[in-house]
């Protein structure tokens, strides 16, 4: 073991290794006779090669003799010239979703399994890519007849049916990966006069087969060298995920104040990372991202999609309103409006919406819907059919431009990206001449898959002050502090899961790493993060609520400060406090008299007496919540569909009477079923309504043959009432009007609440609105009212309101009193309490939250 270094204040971890490394280098070249020009040095990765450049520089003085410092992708893309150019053809893996899955595809068609093609290809993808590494260590002579010794093992212990799909997955990987010819076959090729090579954490199968195959001309070099022990990291705790950021954030910030840049961002936990550098680029501060994130999340392939996904015949109105949001050749206003009508009338399929034409009159409740649907289906219908994917490419690209879309993306980097992937450019598609036909859903599943598969890193800044790099990769680079979040048992395991299908025993036989070669390079990446000049560490104690341990890596440093009798084993909070004036919420008090109302509706002077400001913010600003169209269905919509079923049925059995139970059960059947069409609701979301069906209708027929043994009689239902009221005209549809035997009406309104809510309505009759207020709506002298409640699990039962002309004849007066008032300026504050405010959709108007952080400190004030 070659002795520890030790890093002094003025020597940077990683000054050392590249002064070790470079003198090490220097001292083969000239032990050799071997000019630098004929030397190949392989590096890790690509980003170090400035810097061994730099190092080399520093080491040989005044000589002017470089050696080629490359990875290997960059030395096989250097010899192009020499021996030409790499060119992939037939089904060789190009590490690229978008052609591999098609190519999986076909491999497993082929293979006789293409019925599981859908559910197989990624995963062959996954195996493929996993062997490419391995198999390209091979060199390509030799590349058949190692795939074959291996198929033959390969699949031992997987003879059940059970595991058959599995192991026919591993044998076409394998078969797929010796097949394939790689770029850097070519390295086998070459003849340096010295191959040296640069070690990182890990060894690479194609750098350890090329020191093989180059034998004497071979050489290693460790670049990373054992440091003595340097001051301990700081350690935070944070609470949460946004503790845990904005805690990271500040140690970044710090450093930077101090003047240490750049600082390494250490990129454990992707979504926390971009949540860290969301707050970083807040401060203006110029970062270097060399992780990058997925295409698929970018704003760019979001617009892309959502045109794919506005596509299909069984479309959603809100997936065709997202794409036409996202397309400029839709009026925004129209969108807008279009929009609100759907919403109105509940269109919750797009195919629902009438067949509009050009020349036909326009419903009134599809006044703005109309040109934007003709307009989008002139974009969508040539888009149904099936076609070849090259096919398929260039209608999409002429579908972006027709909708606008093209030039947002051309003009953003990332839709640059997205372009590239997904071969739209002109001429691009050719690459997929040969493919075979996709149906729509096929076509949008291999976009969204090249999309997840693709990566998108911003430009890099001249002068970045922050990198965001993976831990891996911190060897080498020249940081003055780093920055470690994501410590936590799940984002930094001290025994990484290997990736891949594969099993232990054949990651050994195909001489993948195992999982202790991951782990003890994940240990050693671990140690040289450790000995930059400053460390954070930083993971979080909590998850979605449930606890959170940190990394066995943090709990071994936890360990060594118990044991040292550290008084103070966690870091201070680096977040500075900052002092904030005092700006309580007053108490809302609005006047509405410049917004009189000339229609009112029962619900609406419910809301004036519950909540004026309610009344005011959602009856007279007209506030309202857009209705969302693919929400699961609750009570709301149960009582919509009993409302719609029992009018069905009692107009059927109002003109076919009869006390027979069995026919009246069919009846009741068949206005469900008409009541179910009418909400357009399928089978899975009638579901919960079906189970609770039998119950509400045996109940309810129980009920209706008591009430007509009464003498009562049906008369109509759902009508629509309208009552001038001086210069106001009262409003609301009424869910039934019966006869009873004098002739008098019986107003009847159905309830599906619990029965103690329906007998609390009844138990004051001035606090009721609803009843009283549907009887304004009739002129009947003599009049009886009465909620019915449909319970699920109870009987249906009678809730009859008494004195319901007096009550009628109180709740007038009220009215006219109150709207009077609003007329003449009287404030309209915000007195919900209880349940009138837990749903209220103007409790963030109000700020009732709110009050009480004043009411409290003003409390607080009186007391001292």
């Amino acid at each position: 073991m070659p002795p520890a270094h030790t890093a002094d204040a003025d020597v940077s971890p990683d000054a050392l290794c590249w002064r070790q490394a470079m003198a090490r280098l220097a001292g083969a070249i000239e032990a050799r006779g071997v000019h630098p020009a004929e030397c190949v040095v392989l590096l890790p990765y690509a980003q170090l090669i400035q810097q061994a450049r730099q190092a080399w520089a520093a080491q040989a003085g005044d000589t002017f003799f470089v050696p080629r410092f490359e990875t290997t992708m960059n030395w096989a893309g250097g010899l192009g010239g020499t021996l030409g150019l790499f060119t992939p053809s037939g089904d060789d893996l190009r590490m690229d979703v978008a052609v591999d899955m098609l190519t999986a595809a076909s491999l497993l068609g082929r293979a006789g399994l293409g019925n599981q093609q859908d559910a197989l290809a990624g995963r062959l993808v996954e195996a493929a890519w996993s062997l490419a590494g391995v198999a390209a260590a091979v060199m390509p002579a030799r590349r058949r007849a190692w795939s074959e010794g291996l198929a033959l093992t390969l699949g031992a212990g997987l003879d059940s049916p059970v595991l058959a799909l599995e192991a026919a997955v591993g044998r076409i990987a394998l078969a797929w990966a010796a097949a394939s010819a790689y770029p850097t076959d070519r390295l086998f090729q070459a003849k340096p006069l010295l191959f040296a090579v640069l070690e990182g954490f890990q060894a690479d199968p194609l750098t350890e087969a090329l020191k093989t195959h180059f034998g004497e001309q071979s050489l290693s070099i460790p670049l990373c060298v054992p440091f003595d022990a340097s001051a301990p990291p700081a350690l935070h705790a944070a609470q949460d995920a946004e503790d845990e950021a904005g805690r990271a954030a500040a140690c970044v910030l710090a450093h930077l104040a101090q003047g240490r840049s750049p600082v390494a961002l250490i990129a454990q936990d992707r979504q926390l990372t971009r949540r860290v550098g969301a707050m970083l680029a807040e401060r203006g501060i110029a970062m270097r991202d060399e992780t990058g994130w997925k295409l698929s999340t970018t704003r760019a392939a979001a617009g892309l999609m959502s045109l794919l996904r506005a596509l299909p015949w069984d479309a959603s109105t809100d997936a065709v309103l997202d794409w036409l949001k996202n397309a400029p050749a839709f009026e925004s206003m129209l969108v807008t409006a279009a929009e609100t009508e759907l919403r109105r009338v509940g269109v919750r399929a797009w195919r629902d919406l009438p067949a509009f034409a050009a020349e036909d009159i326009v419903p009134p409740a599809f006044m703005a819907t109309q040109p934007l649907a003709l307009q989008a289906s002139a974009l969508r219908a040539p888009l149904a059919r099936a076609r070849p994917l090259a096919v398929w490419l260039r209608d999409l690209r002429a579908a972006l431009q027709a909708a606008g879309q093209w030039d947002a993306l051309a003009q953003d980097e990332a839709g640059q990206a997205v372009l590239e992937v997904l071969r739209l450019h002109e001429g691009a598609e050719a690459e997929f001449e040969a493919s075979p036909v996709m149906r729509l859903n096929d076509f949008t599943q291999w976009a969204n898959q090249a999309l997840e598969g693709g990566k998108f890193a911003p430009p890099h800044p001249p002068a970045e002050q922050v990198v965001i790099l993976p831990l891996p990769q911190l060897l080498g680079r020249p940081m003055r502090a780093v920055v470690l979040p994501g410590c936590d048992e799940i984002r930094l395991p001290v025994s990484p899961e290997p990736a891949g299908p594969w099993t232990p025993s054949q990651r050994e036989l195909l001489g993948l790493p195992s999982r202790e070669t991951l782990a003890a390079a994940a240990r050693q990446a671990w140690h040289y993060a450790l000995q930059a000049p400053q460390v954070d560490v930083l993971w979080r104690t909590s998850e979605s609520g449930e606890h959170l341990i940190p990394s066995g890596f943090v709990q071994e440093l936890l360990l060594a400060q118990d044991e040292m009798q550290s008084e103070a084993p966690l870091a201070a909070d680096p977040r500075s406090l900052r002092a904030v004036d005092i700006a309580p919420t007053p108490h809302p008090f609005p006047t509405g008299e410049a917004l009189p109302l000339t229609r009112l509706s029962a619900s609406a002077y419910e809301d004036l007496r519950r909540c004026p400001y309610r009344f005011f913010a959602l009856r007279q600003l007209k506030l309202q919540e857009p209705e969302e169209l693919e929400s699961e269905l609750g009570k709301r919509d149960f009582g919509n569909w009993l409302h719609g079923l029992l009018r069905h049925f009692h107009e059927a059995l109002k003109a076919q009477p009869t006390d027979d139970l069995g026919t009246r059960v069919a009846m009741m059947n068949a206005a469900a079923d008409r009541a179910a069409q009418e909400l357009a609701l399928t089978e899975s979301e009638f579901l919960p309504f079906a189970a609770a069906w039998p119950g509400v209708r045996e109940g309810y027929l129980e009920w209706l043959a008591g009430h007509e043994a009464t003498g009562a009689t049906f008369d109509e239902a759902e009508v629509w009432r309208e009552m001038p009221l001086g210069e106001l005209t009262l409003l609301g549809k009424l869910d039934r009007i019966d006869r009873q035997p004098d002739g008098h009406a019986l107003l009847i309104d159905y309830k599906t609440e619990p029965r103690a809510t329906t007998a609390e309505r009844i138990k004051n009759g001035q606090e009721d609105t609803q009843l009283a207020f549907y009887a304004t709506l009739m002129s009947d002298d003599t009049l009886a009212a009465a909620y019915v409640n449909l319970g699920e699990k109870e009987p249906t039962k009678t809730y009859e309101q008494a004195e319901i002309v007096g009550l009628r004849d109180e709740l007038i007066d009220s009215i006219l009193t109150d709207m009077a008032r609003i007329a003449r300026g009287a404030v309209l504050p915000a007195l919900g309490e209880g349940k009138a405010c837990d749903y209220c959709a103007a409790r963030g108007l109000c700020r009732k939250d709110f009050w009480s952080l004043d009411e409290e400190a003003t409390a607080g004030e009186e007391g001292a």
